[in-house]
């Protein structure tokens, strides 16, 4: 009987099917556990109040930097946009409330402005910022 001597080579392989499926589940974890945070896009001096406290939902984010510029999504918007883009923002969180944050040095005369342009919008609660004393 004659031996037949085959040269069969098998090739190792890494399958990449388990890895990428372990990349795709955190990715898609990362997502879903990362929290979307609007922001107004500018840095504002805020006053300080003994009574100042943290609001723990979503809100819409308005500021009113000291020389009386308004900024909503890290945009420079007219005070006259004010009212059409806080409805905007109410069309796609309708429970959310208006936080604004305004400059310590800002005029009341704006402030009152921005308040008002989003109570017309139809916000239902509406807040000014303020830092917590540290005393």
């Amino acid at each position: 009987m004659r031996r037949r001597h085959t040269s069969v080579q098998e090739e190792a392989t890494i399958d990449m099917t388990p890895m990428l499926d372990i990349v795709f589940i955190m990715l898609i974890f990362f997502i879903v556990t990362t929290s979307f945070v609007k922001e107004t896009g500018i840095d504002v001096n805020r006053p300080t109040a003994d009574s100042a406290e943290q609001k723990k939902e979503g809100s819409i984010l308005i500021a009113i930097k000291s020389n009386g510029e308004i900024w909503m999504d890290r945009r420079l918007i007219d005070p006259r946009a004010v009212r059409a883009n806080v409805e905007r923002m109410l069309a796609e969180m309708a429970e959310a409330g208006v936080v604004i944050i305004a400059d310590r040095e800002a005029t009341t005369g704006v402030l009152v402005e921005v308040m008002d342009q989003a109570k017309l919008a139809g916000a239902k609660t509406i807040s000014v910022a303020a830092e917590k004393n540290q005393s």
